[in-house]
């Protein structure tokens, strides 16, 4: 299954609900409207579009997640990868190194990554 796309006014909402969920559908509003300044009818909207994607649930006023952060976050790089650099994660990875120092503890982590992703 493809993860829908997320906006990021939409992602924003996600990360109040992934803390929260479930949620009643009221309460989520008054969070949206604290953390990001919407009113209650533009947390509605949002709750709508992103049900009709298959992104959240709203069952009973109780509005849950479909797709995990790591789940959205992943077809960010994944769309980002392949829109920039051809689909080329060599490409990206010489890009966002060239651009951003690591550190020893950084180099350390991906490397155990791609240890453990070779050992699969």
């Amino acid at each position: 299954m493809n993860t829908p796309k997320v906006f990021e006014s939409e992602y924003r909402f996600c990360l109040i609900l992934w803390e929260n969920e479930p949620i009643n559908s009221t309460q989520l509003a008054k969070l949206c409207h604290e953390k990001l300044g919407w009113s209650r009818t533009t947390t509605y909207t949002v709750i709508k579009r992103l049900s009709q994607r298959g992104v959240v649930k709203n069952e009973n006023t109780i509005v849950t997640s479909l797709v995990s952060k790591n789940e959205v976050q992943a077809a960010e790089i994944d769309e980002l990868v392949e829109k920039k650099f051809g689909g080329s994660m060599p490409a990206f990875i010489a890009a966002f190194t060239k651009r951003r120092s690591l550190s020893g503890e950084d180099v350390a982590q991906i490397r155990k990554m791609l240890d453990e992703y070779e050992g699969e």
